[in-house]
């Protein structure tokens, strides 16, 4: 049987940042915490970026994660909006940088092809489906459960590349 590995899955914003923690050996993957980073009150860039590079730093000192899954950006068709997704994206990035982990990227049409099935997914299918692959009797937030997709998604991904590795030895 191979090792847990503990994957913090960010899905960063610049209002309001989703972060889930979980486990997986490859085989199966279990639910250790998630949640949200709110910085929608904080008034300024600076202060919303101090809030989630703040925010992922306690998370990833008390959860002590081996790798870090982020939703890579999203171009959208406003150009200030894309820029404060990539501000609150490398905050997330750079909080973890003590912690000294390997950062994944995944485009969100990744993360839904890995937890849905297909990558044109509505959010809401891909909340059932968290709920359902990490047997949760509660829905998680929007963000946190696109957080925790993330996540699923990384460890989905490195079981596959694992496989593909020991085939190839």
């Amino acid at each position: 049987m191979r090792a847990w590995t503990r994957i913090l899955g960010i899905d960063p914003g610049f209002r309001i940042t989703g972060f889930g923690v979980i486990e997986s050996n490859g085989q199966e993957s279990r639910y250790i915490t998630s949640g949200i980073v709110p910085a929608v009150k904080a008034e300024g860039t600076a202060a919303r970026l101090r809030i989630i590079f703040s925010e992922v730093t306690a998370l990833t000192a008390e959860y002590h994660p081996d790798e870090l899954a982020i939703e890579r950006v999203f171009v959208h068709r406003n150009a200030d909006s894309a820029l404060k997704l990539g501000q609150a994206r490398a905050a997330a990035i750079c909080a973890t940088f003590e912690a000294d982990i390997p950062v994944f990227e995944y485009a969100a049409r990744e993360v839904k092809q890995a937890v849905v099935g297909k990558g044109g997914a509505q959010k809401d299918q891909v909340e059932h489906m968290v709920r359902i692959l990490l047997n949760l009797d509660e829905p998680a937030t929007a963000d946190a459960a696109d957080a925790l997709g993330i996540a699923l998604c990384h460890a989905h991904t490195r079981s596959s590349a694992q496989l593909l590795k020991e085939a190839m030895a």
